[in-house]
This record gives structure tokens, sequence and C-alpha cells, in this order.
């Protein structure tokens, strides 16, 4: 075979779909047929990466935002050399294969955030190209651009029709993300059909609107139309980029191409043959030649690259050497020496202290304690700043151009903030968080799923936490959404009693690193509680005895999270005096308090003592797994009202004498 033509290297894109999907017998094979000449041009004359090093600090990044046409990215890692064998691609779909239906980014090396759920890929890429834009900022100096990369998107019609690529494009242009360039598969074909029906936006105008770059009328079958259209959206450094790329899904496939039908199924044997007739592709199934590997590899200068930034980093090191330490700090996710020991000082301090405040603003002084310590934490709100108290002394907005810049006005986006917020995790050298009410986070509840299928390092805080809030009424008051957040894997949720316990979920979002942490608080104060320095140590388990009678014997055991810990132990203190013993346990997070060994849970929740009372103003049947059939739960499990938050509390039954009441009809 003679090198190589650039449709040929394309080719073997297509091929590599085609026949996976026939294998699997399931699968999107039409949108790698389409974007294979443009993934072509990108990857091999474009695309700064080292496939021997998937995590080489100044790579390019790329992410699939269509994550339906994930072979496309498997054919491209397999083709340009990174640890991605052919039998893995012959195992598409498969139980424990690294080419799962969409890409994850813990699965498969190369892959930089885990896509499907569209637009949110295109939201994770801001994040990313924030990153990269506040990372250059801080630790970039004159001859030593040692931040310097490109965050690249495919975008599909069904990402832009997503009401999150609108709020996540608004911002992008606001902050004018020079280094983040996106191609549109404009096939106008969604798995309904021809979108004439309903995508009639004028999406070029849309994002020249939002500041963006706009370049149309690309052939995203012509290599030459491609690459040039590259070099222009790389030339323009003050405005993010989008490449309005005209394709035919299922290119290639003569009785099919254009057509819906091959978005989501396999071609069939007849067609698939056809394809080879049609694009002289006489290989049989997964085969490339050597001369095709060779031609995808002959370009490969990720290595030569790699050398020449470490070389650049290493006289970076030389004349900045605390620069140079701390970058590589942040990018491998260490926490500064001294943290820990600066908030648990923090945190015995406060305990000494006992302050009353509510939640929020308990969380605002955790900051204010840990944010000079952590010169990587960045958070902001979707316009709530001073509700949710997420603002602290040492904020400074990103739009400043300040090299510690650390604060972000989303605006009103819920669900593109929180995915942004998971870029920024992804991306590394930052810990992100960001802020809403606890109701709004159903806008956002997709991104902090993600966040906990990723294992992104990002932290959710949301205020203004049950019916306590008071006259906004039942449109502002949370009642499922704890126990929704509680129910999503790999998601830590705290809902802290006081500012002690704020301050110690504050602590162990920073620490975690194997996934996200929603933080929950309150507008009202709430009761500061006496602690023994055992208890103060306790918390981090998630859940620990606040109060145990005399020699620790007890009839019942009161479970309670948030404002409602300070209720029940006023109601233990009335059955004390009526003779009734009860222990309270405080579980600010029942995710943490279940992982930890049985003895500590046995010992906390013993299992001979099956009288129990949980408490909490969210709904209550999440609550049984730990009282039981035998047990009681005082909940709500209706919609809030509007009243102010202590008649609402009365009103629907959270008080002394309710609490009393329930405990002694136990049997």
């Amino acid at each position: 075979m003679t090198t190589p033509s650039r449709r040929e290297l394309a080719n073997a894109i297509r091929f590599l779909a085609i026949d996976a999907v026939e294998a699997a017998k399931s699968g999107h094979p039409g949108m790698p047929m389409g974007m294979a000449d443009i993934a072509e041009v990108l990857w091999n004359d474009f695309l700064s990466h080292n496939p021997n090093n998937p995590d080489w600090p100044n790579r390019d990044r790329f992410v699939l935002s269509n994550g339906h046409g994930s072979m496309l990215q498997y054919a491209l890692l397999h083709l340009a050399g990174y640890d991605l064998p052919l039998d893995e691609l012959k195992r598409f779909r498969q139980l424990g294969s690294k080419t799962p239906g969409h890409p994850e980014n813990f699965m498969t090396p190369g892959v930089e955030t885990t896509t499907g759920p569209l637009g949110q890929g295109f939201a994770n890429a801001v994040g990313k190209a924030l990153a990269e834009k506040l990372l250059a900022q801080r630790f970039n100096r004159p001859g030593f651009e040692i931040v310097d990369h490109h965050t690249w998107v495919f975008l599909g019609d069904g990402c832009l029709m997503e009401g999150i690529s609108h709020e996540a494009a608004s911002l992008a242009g606001t902050w004018g993300l020079g280094k983040l360039i996106c191609f549109w598969d404009d096939n106008r074909i969604s798995i309904d059909g021809d979108t004439a029906g309903w995508f009639t936006d004028d999406t070029p105008a849309r994002f020249e609107a939002y500041g963006w770059q706009v370049i149309r009328h690309v052939d995203g079958h012509d290599p030459d139309e491609i690459a040039q259209a590259i070099r222009t959206a790389k030339a323009e450094t003050a405005r993010p980029t989008l490449i309005c790329c005209r394709t035919v899904i299922g290119f290639g496939a003569p009785n099919k191409q254009g057509k819906e039908s091959t978005h989501g199924a396999p071609l069939g044997q007849d067609e698939v043959a056809a394809a080879r007739a049609h694009l002289n592709w006489p290989y049989g199934p997964f085969e490339i030649p050597e001369a095709i590997y060779a031609g995808w590899r002959a370009n490969d200068r990720g290595a030569a690259r790699e050398a020449a930034w470490n070389r650049l980093f290493d006289d970076y090191a030389r004349q900045h050497p605390e620069l140079a330490a701390e970058f590589g700090r942040r990018l491998r996710g260490e926490l500064p020496t001294g943290f820990a020991a600066g908030a648990d000082a923090y945190i015995a301090r406060l305990q000494a202290e006992g302050p009353t405040v509510a939640s929020r603003k308990a969380s605002q002084m955790a900051l204010d304690a840990y944010g000079p310590l952590l010169p990587e934490l960045i958070g902001g709100s979707a316009d709530l700043a001073h509700s949710n108290l997420t603002l602290w002394k040492g904020s400074k907005p990103v739009t400043s151009g300040d090299p510690d810049a650390n604060y972000v006005y989303y605006g009103v986006r819920e669900f593109a903030m929180t995915a942004i917020s998971n870029g920024i995790a992804l991306h590394g050298g930052f810990i992100p968080y960001d802020a809403t009410f606890l109701v709004f986070s159903d806008y956002a509840r997709n991104a902090v799923r993600m966040s906990a299928l990723m294992h992104a390092h990002a932290i959710h805080v949301y205020t203004h936490d049950s019916i306590g809030l008071g006259e906004d009424g039942p449109t502002h008051q949370p009642v499922e959404h704890l126990a929704s957040l509680r129910y999503i894997p790999n998601n830590d949720v705290w809902r802290p009693c006081d500012a002690v316990e704020s301050a110690v979920a504050w602590k162990a979002a920073i620490e975690r690193r194997e996934g996200p942490s929603c933080l929950v608080f309150s507008r009202q104060n709430l009761v500061h509680q006496h602690r023994t320095a055992a208890q103060l140590a306790d918390i981090a388990r998630g859940g620990y005895v606040l109060l145990d009678p005399p020699e620790a014997r007890f009839d019942l055991i009161l479970i309670a999270t948030g404002s409602e810990v300070e209720l029940a132990m006023q109601a233990a203190r009335q059955l004390d005096a009526e003779g009734i013993r009860a222990r309270v346990v405080s579980m600010p997070s029942t995710e943490v308090f279940d992982r930890q060994p049985l003895e500590w849970r046995e010992g906390v929740l013993p299992s001979w003592c099956r009288r129990r009372v949980a408490i909490e103003a969210g709904v209550g049947d999440y609550w049984r797994k730990y009282v039981g059939l035998d047990g009681a739960v005082i909940g709500i499990d209706t919609f809030g009202a509007s009243a102010p938050g202590d008649v609402l509390f009365r009103h629907f039954g959270f008080t002394v004498e309710r609490v009393v009441e329930v405990a002694k009809a136990l049997r």
C-alpha cells in the first residue's frame, strides 16, 4: 500500500466504528462516519498530546460532547497509539471492556471526561478552558508559558438543542476563552429524523451573540477547508470559536447515509459490505493495514512535544522554584502542607467559642478560615452569592485578570455551573465549589450525578435547606431533595447541625478525592452543640453519639440532622424528665457513616435498641433504613407553605411535644 490519503486515514475511523457496532449489535455508527474527516485533520495535524502519557499536564484536552459516537474516540485513541488495543475495540459495549457505550474518563486512557448526556461535555470543556486560562494567569512568566493548551470539542445538533449549551456558551463568551474551539457536526439529523421540524435556530448567529468567533459553511468532508478553519480558530485568542461543519451522517454507507437509521443502530451486513465497496476499503472486520497505522503515527510528535515542555519546565523551576513546586503540587491534587492542622485548629477554636449562627454563615466562616490555606480553591454561585454566602474575604472575580482570581459569578445557570465545576475539577489544579438554593439542585441534578459517576472532586453547596427558609413558600422549600441527592452513588451529602459540623463538612469535602460532596446549609440560626474532644473527632465519621444519659444506659435513640438536632436534644431532655432515657445521634452524613466499620455503626446504633425516631425536615422514607419498621420517622411528606420558618416548623409537627409523643408511643 502506498502512503495513505487523508480519506483512507479517516476511513480507518469509519470502519473501526462500523465493525465495533456490528460486533456489539448496538451503538451509533452515523456520527463517527460523519465526523471522521474532521477528527483525522484535528488529531493528525493540530492536537498536541502524547499517547504514551495521557496525563501530560500541558496536553490539549479533547472532549466528545456527542458521546453516543464513542467509537470515533476509541478509534482515534487506538490509531494514535494510546493503550487501547484492538481487542478492546472488538469488545465494544461489553462488560469490563475499556470501550463502554459512552466515553468514561476513569475507564479509557485518553478520555478526558465522561460524556453521553448531551451538552454536558460541552459545559465540562468550558470548565477545562477556564481552568487553563486561570492557571496560565497564575503561573506563566515571560518566556515560560508552561500552561498553554487548547480545549477541543465535538458537538452534535442534540448538544446545541439542550438548554445547558446556551448557559455554557454564554459564559464562555463572557470569559473570553480563546483556547476553546468547538466543531458543530451540522448534519441536520437526530433520532427522530430531519431536524427541520424542531431545530431551526440560527446557531451561528446565536454564538456570535454570545461573543464567539464563528466560522461558517465549512465542508466537514474537505480536509483543506477543515484545516484552514482550525488555523483561523487558533489565530483568535480573545474569543472562543465555533466551527460550523456541514456533514453527512453515516458518510460512506451508500443506501443509508444522511438518514436517521444510521444514528443509533448497526448498519447491517449488507450495508456494511456496500460501504466497503463504496469507500474502496477492501479489508475485513477490524483489519487495519500497517500502512494506515504508520500514516496515523507518522506525525506523532507527542513525545517530542512533552520532552520540550519538560525542558522548559526544568528551566522554569530553576528560575521560579516556588511557583514550580506549587504548580506541581496542585496538579498532583495534593493539599498544602499544614492544611489539615490548620483546619483542625479552626474547628477546635470554633467548638470552644460556640457561635450560634445559620449554617450558611458558618459555611462562609469556614471559607474565610480555609481559603487562605488553599490557593487552588475556586468557587461561585448561581446569582445567589449574598444568600449562599459563598463570597469570602479573599474572593477575586475570574473576570478581573488577577493572577489569583478565584470567584465565578455564574448568573442564573445552575446546570451549566455544576457541569463547568466538573470540568474544572477534571482539568486539575483547582478544587471547585458551586452554590445555589437546595431546591434548585433539581436544575443541576444530572450534572451532580455526573460528578459522582466521574469521581470529580467538586463541592456542591446548597443553602436554604428546608421549610425553615420560610416565607418564599413551597416553590423554594426543598422536601425530597436531600433524599434524592443521597440516592446518587458515590455522592457524599452533609447536613450539619451547627457551625462546628459545618466546618468539619467543608474539611471533609476538601480532603475527599474519590468524588463530589454536597454541603447543605440552613438559612436560620442553629444552636451550638456542646461536645467533648472525642465527640469533636467523631463528627468526621458522619454519625456519632451527641448525647447519652448517665452511664450510657438508654431506652431509645433519637437520630437527627441539621436544624432538627437541637430539636432532638430538647426532646431528650424532656423525655429524661419523664424517666425515659434517650440517646441522641447526630447524623450529618449518612454516606460517610455507612462507610464506617460495622463495630462503629453498631456502637452508635446498637441493634438491640429498636426504639428509634429519625427527625429531619424532608421526606421520611429514606430514614427507614436506620429506624426499621419498629421505629418512627418525623419528616415532611407534603410540600411546604408560605409563612415564617418557626411557624412552619410548628405547623408541620417539628416540635418537642411531637417528638416526645412519638417516642413514647414506640414499643
